[in-house]
């Protein structure tokens, strides 16, 4: 016989199209939200506009993580989903196919997931977690060539204040600038030029030439009188402020790939503080990976709505309980981090509690005949359509009223 059937096929097309139209529209909502403050920050500190996107990029791992179980979750759900609903379901179950039968390919779908989610929170997301800290230092430090903003002052080393009015062609021709400058000796110049533009030394890396047109020097030296001049173009050297290496990775137990958090967790002679962090982190990553291989049977619990009707409330539901689920872990690492709680008992208790309940809905469905996983739920939520949908009815009544009646008295 076949491993893959013509049903197994036909049950791989329902999940697929639902599952990465679930991950592309979860991860663009929350990087289009992270955009909006990724714009402002960089705004703020005069930096280039392309670093957003190469910090978002950063950012994808992260939302990844949450947004490949939540496909895998709705992509099986909404295919079983249209298999009850459409009557396909019941005869597949007349023709001898259990639902463990029915869920060889989701949990073949699920296997390469969790390969995918183990290789995405134990390495990718450390890292790009790192090059994005290290692209905010950059920005703050002026490493990115943000250091100058246009329409303040910026103070150069202690001894140059700059102020450019505006800017054009992308920072490559600046306008209505002014220095003062002083030196050791007390002497200071004040420098005003209606343009400039910054050129690259040759001779000293660590310092540019801001190349100035049409402008006036004020040289002020002690016990002398102010002279004035004027130039047509004058090159000021400008001496780059000093920018300190970022920090090495690992700040954050967060930034550990999983080899160096078993290292430092089970490791006698590392500080307590650091090794309690390391096996909250790492327990905190394998829950939420070893999850996912219960996903296709919460899937097929609150897929299949009651019968005679369409009622959607299993999506709700299914998105609740893992983004709850989610939250739940999140709090248990940063108690489990604390030293307050064992990380074990933090993050596998609700582990085994979840999974229980799915085990227990699963059953419901697959072995009870006409069992719900949510079926008080379900009949409180028709009972609530109809109350909602009987006040919409009396609202419309009404309002045929009053136009008759309106209609009437002209």
């Amino acid at each position: 016989m076949k491993f893959l059937t013509a049903t197994d096929r036909y049950i791989l097309r329902l999940v697929l199209m639902p599952m990465f139209a679930v991950f592309l529209i979860a991860a663009s909502l929350l990087i289009l939200d992270k955009m909006l403050k990724l714009f402002e920050f960089v705004s703020t500190e005069g930096g280039p506009v392309g670093v957003v996107f190469s910090m978002l990029v950063n950012l994808f791992p992260e939302y990844a993580g949450l947004a490949v179980p939540l496909g895998l979750l709705l992509g099986v759900l909404l295919a079983f989903r249209k298999l009850a609903t459409s009557s396909e379901l019941d005869v597949m179950r007349a023709v001898g196919l259990s639902y463990v039968r029915l869920l060889r390919v989701p949990y073949l779908i699920a296997l390469v997931l969790v390969a995918v989610n183990l290789a995405i929170v134990g390495y990718l997301q450390p890292l790009a977690r790192y090059a994005y800290e290290q692209q905010q230092y950059e920005l703050r430090s002026g490493a990115l060539g943000a250091s100058i903003k246009v329409g303040e002052f910026t103070t150069l080393k202690d001894r140059m204040a700059l102020r450019i009015e505006k800017s054009e062609d992308d920072g490559r021709r600046l306008m209505g600038i002014f220095a003062r400058v002083a030196d050791k000796k007390g002497q200071v110049l004040a420098i005003s030029a209606s343009e400039g533009r910054f050129l690259a030394s040759q001779e000293n890396r660590n310092t540019i030439i801001l190349r100035l047109i049409n402008g006036t020097i004020v040289q002020d030296t002690p016990k002398q009188a102010p002279r004035v001049l004027s130039f047509s173009q004058h090159d000021l050297p400008v001496d780059l402020p000093a920018i300190e290496r970022f920090r090495k990775r690992g700040n954050e137990s967060r930034e550990y790939v999983l080899p160096e958090l078993l290292k430092l967790g089970w490791n006698d002679t590392t500080p307590k503080a650091e090794r309690t962090g390391s096996q909250a982190n790492f327990n905190y990553r394998m829950v939420e990976v070893v999850m996912m291989l219960l996903l296709p049977l919460l899937a097929v619990a609150l897929a299949i709505p009651p019968k005679r009707s369409t009622s959607a409330l299993g999506v709700f539901v299914s998105i609740v309980l893992v983004v709850a689920y989610h939250k739940v872990n999140q709090y248990g690492q940063s108690i489990a981090e604390l030293g307050q709680v064992s990380p074990y008992l933090a993050l596998w208790g609700p582990f085994a509690l979840f999974s229980l309940l799915i085990v227990w809905m699963f059953y419901r469905v697959a072995y009870v005949p006409g069992g719900q996983a949510i079926g008080a739920l379900e009949t409180a939520y028709a009972r609530l359509a109809k109350q909602v949908k009987r006040l919409w009815q009396r609202r419309d009544r009404a309002r045929g009223i009053i136009a008759a009646g309106a209609a009437d008295a002209v």
